[in-house]
């Protein structure tokens, strides 16, 4: 009984003396339930909407004014006023706008000579939940008209909205790939680079580094190269096994490859050396392990690769606008699900080389070369 007690009481000790520890257990499941609760099923707010109006008439007026409630209250979305529908159009293929709303010249007219009035939907249906929150916003703003300028015994026609798809329909498991892939990275990021550092400490390896004239940019840069290595191999495999389980075809040839393999390139390098930053000084392979499902975590779920970054709350969003996986998720997507090119995922890309050199500079000036 004694010696059984002498081993709990040294397991005890153990644990009281690693406070990294101790806080992880008691931080991370408070920073699970606030994260994971407010990135799923939020509420939509701010979506842009780009608002076309050639019409003057009154039930023209009526259905701005309708869309302009909705922007008041809920707030699901922003509208912009455009004079062009082709620029609004356009906005949408550049991932400016989610949806637009064309009001033609006629629709007031065709109103009253009960003769088919339509409004124009152009959607960015690659985003399937705000999509669908804007078709029945809309379709509800221009279903709620009144009538008091139609004779009592007239009718007016329903006005109908004309809903176009601007992409390719995507389906779920199409729509996860993205996130698969960036997943992916995270998890080769994780298993390599600095994490054998912290291994080589763990088990006295590291020590030969310091025998050597080695600096430590040479030590973190190579690791880091040689990580980057090992995870886009694993990444490509991983986005060529999701592509052919799904179906998604890549029509933009040698040009889209070029495109997905800069994404990944660039990504894994930003969690890289993100990872150096956060275990450069790290000893202990347990540490590792507590730390990996909390980055996960604040890493993926707020990257918009499950759920709209519009639907969470203002602080999510902020830390979304700095998290290096929205970026790539939002790159990918639009290649993916767009045809995007390498112009229009240009902004994802400068992010994600900006972070790149900001987080390897504090890697290479926070890494210790001493026992």
């Amino acid at each position: 009984m004694i010696r059984l007690l002498a081993v709990i009481e040294r397991d005890l000790k153990k644990f009281r003396r690693n406070p990294v520890v101790i806080a992880m257990s008691v931080v991370m499941p408070i920073v699970y339930l606030i994260i994971l609760g407010n990135s799923f099923q939020g509420k939509l707010r701010s979506l842009p909407v780009a608002l076309v109006n050639h019409d003057t008439g009154p039930y023209a007026r009526q259905v701005v004014d309708n869309l302009h409630a909705i922007e008041a209250g809920p707030a699901t979305f922003t509208l912009l006023s455009l004079r062009d529908h082709q620029d609004a159009i356009a906005g949408i293929r550049k991932g400016v706008y989610k949806a637009a709303v064309i009001i033609p010249p006629d629709f007031s007219r065709k109103v009253v000579m009960k003769s088919g009035p339509e409004i124009g939907l152009f959607l960015d249906n690659t985003d399937s939940i705000s999509s669908e929150n804007i078709r029945n916003l809309v379709i509800a703003a221009t279903g709620s008209m009144r009538t008091e300028y139609i004779a009592i015994r007239e009718k007016y026609a329903d006005a109908q909205v004309r809903e176009i798809d601007l992409y390719a329909k995507v389906d779920y498991y199409q729509s996860l790939v993205p996130g698969v892939v960036i997943m992916a990275i995270f998890l080769g990021t994780l298993t390599s680079g600095a994490f054998n550092l912290v291994m080589d400490r763990f088990l006295g390896i590291d020590e030969s580094y310091l025998l050597t004239p080695l600096s430590k940019s040479h030590i973190v840069g190579g690791l880091v190269i040689s990580g980057l290595s090992i995870t886009t191999v694993i990444a490509a495999l991983i986005f060529t096994v999701s592509m052919l389980i799904t179906g998604i075809p890549l029509s933009r040839g040698i040009g889209q490859c070029f495109a997905i393999f800069a994404i990944i390139v660039l990504t894994t390098l930003c969690l890289l050396s993100l990872m150096f930053v956060i275990l450069g000084r790290v000893y202990h392979p347990r540490i590792v392990g507590i730390l990996s499902g909390f980055l996960n975590v604040i890493l993926f779920f707020p990257s918009g690769a499950v759920y709209p970054i519009a639907s969470f709350p203002g602080w999510l969003r902020t830390f979304a606008l700095v998290n290096p996986e929205a970026y790539a998720v939002d790159a990918l997507k639009a290649v993916l699900f767009k045809n995007a090119g390498l112009s229009a995922i240009s902004g994802d890309l400068f992010f994600l080389a900006v972070f790149t050199a900001v987080t390897m500079s504090v890697a290479i000036v926070s890494f210790r070369r001493t026992i």
